[in-house]
């Protein structure tokens, strides 16, 4: 592994462990070792010839960062910050003062920014406080990363800090990442606006929509606000199961009695006019293109409007559209297999469960329907590779899904005791 990425919380002890491991497979003469070697060292020592403090460097260089002592400084930085120790932190800032103004996690591509920011992300405000006497720049940052994480008292600390300066245009975007309502709310206390003063939209509906974060209760609050701020939203089946809105849903069906059979396109179910473009980047897990609502509801976890669509009298097997290669096709059953919110759950460590697909087991659904399904996940999950599940069923759909955080092993089993097979 020639490039590495510090966890948000490093822990020292476990990367002079890595260094020592890093080592041994140098000098057994490991492929992926020596790649790191050939990468990241130029001294003239040889892999067999290797001691630990060349090891030490690879690693740290693996990191980003340039030597071993920068990233020992690292970690003990953001553990002085976890840990709410200021005499810490402001020790290590007096003899290391250009860590004030460098990404605390070391890696170029770090969004929890400079100390300032990252103390931001945990309330640190005591710390903040500090670091600001200390000539701290990255205020604008901080303010986004507290919002991000739902800090508000942290927030407003440093907005009165900055001496309440108008906020940028793209501050929502944050809060919407995350789907922090709470964040969000303050941001339009503090004056941030859903249109400039050309009427374009500033408000990231895009990032609502696409975002890997799960909370429905949240995402419609969310966009309510942008409503009530003056945004208008598309008046669609799809945005009214975006908003959570019932009775909306119950006047497009009023207008449409066969929306409860439509399949929608993608930029029907993000739309590019609110920023939406690709569907790689739109986070989801079995392929929303070509979707019902009812499909919609699994991604999304929409349970209630997943049972009012099939007390509607959605049929339990209605199939996503068929695509000109001729995948698609495909009923809910599957996508409460892979999708998103299975993600949060395996992440989580909590037992998994399977409502939806008990809702839909409940209403009849054929446990044996098969269907040719290709997915290219987000690049943010590490690969980059479209896939293909040829003719298959919801259980060997799963099984053979190449992410199994994605995978509702509780479905599957569900599906199996409900006569489904491979």
């Amino acid at each position: 592994m020639s490039h590495r990425h510090l966890p948000v919380r490093p822990n020292l002890d476990q990367l002079k462990q890595q260094a020592k491991d890093l080592l041994r497979q140098i000098r057994s003469q490991d492929p992926a070792a020596l790649e790191d070697f050939k990468q990241h060292y130029s001294g003239k020592v040889s892999p067999s010839d290797a001691r630990l403090s060349d090891a030490q460097l690879i690693l740290a260089r693996s990191y980003d960062a340039p030597s071993w002592p920068r990233l020992v400084l690292a970690c003990k930085l953001i553990d002085g910050i976890w840990l709410d120790d200021l005499e810490l932190v402001r020790k290590i800032l007096l003899k290391h003062p250009r860590l004030l103004h460098e990404e605390a996690l070391v890696r170029k591509n770090s969004n929890w920014g400079p100390p300032m920011s990252y103390a931001a992300n945990l309330g640190r405000d005591r710390i903040i406080e500090m670091l600001n006497a200390m000539g701290a720049r990255d205020h604008e940052g901080a303010l986004e990363r507290a919002t991000l994480q739902s800090q508000i008292g942290t927030a407003r600390k440093l907005h009165a800090m900055m001496h309440s300066p108008r906020l940028r245009p793209d501050v929502l975007d944050g809060p919407a990442y995350t789907l922090s309502v709470s964040g969000t709310a303050l941001l339009f206390e503090l004056g941030a606006r859903v249109e400039d003063d050309q009427g374009k939209s500033l408000a990231p509906v895009a990032t609502v929509l696409e975002t890997d974060s799960r909370k429905p209760e949240a995402k419609h609050r969310i966009l309510e606000m942008y409503v009530q701020h003056g945004l208008k939203l598309p008046d669609t089946p799809t945005m009214a199961l975006h908003r959570g809105r019932i009775d909306l849903l119950e006047e497009h069906l009023r207008r449409d009695p066969q929306m409860l059979r439509r399949t929608f396109r993608f930029e029907e179910i993000y739309p590019p006019e609110l920023g939406c473009h690709d569907e790689v980047l739109a986070t989801h897990g079995t392929p929303l293109a070509g979707a019902t609502l009812l499909h919609m509801c699994v991604d999304y976890d929409e349970m209630e409007i997943a049972r009012w669509l099939l007390d509607r009298g959605m049929p339990v097997d209605v199939k996503a559209s068929v695509d000109a290669d001729g995948f698609g096709g495909h009923t809910a059953l599957f996508a409460t297999v892979v999708s998103q919110p299975n993600l949060w759950m395996n992440r989580s460590g909590r037992p998994a469960t399977a409502p939806v697909t008990q809702l839909l087991l409940d209403h009849g659904a054929d446990a044996n329907v098969r269907a040719s399904l290709r997915k290219q996940l987000h690049p943010g999950y590490g690969e980059e590779i479209l896939r293909e599940f040829r003719d298959v069923t919801p259980l060997s759909y799963g099984e053979s899904f190449q992410r199994k955080e994605f995978v509702n092993e509780a479905a599957l089993r569900l599906i199996v005791e409900h006569g489904g097979h491979a």
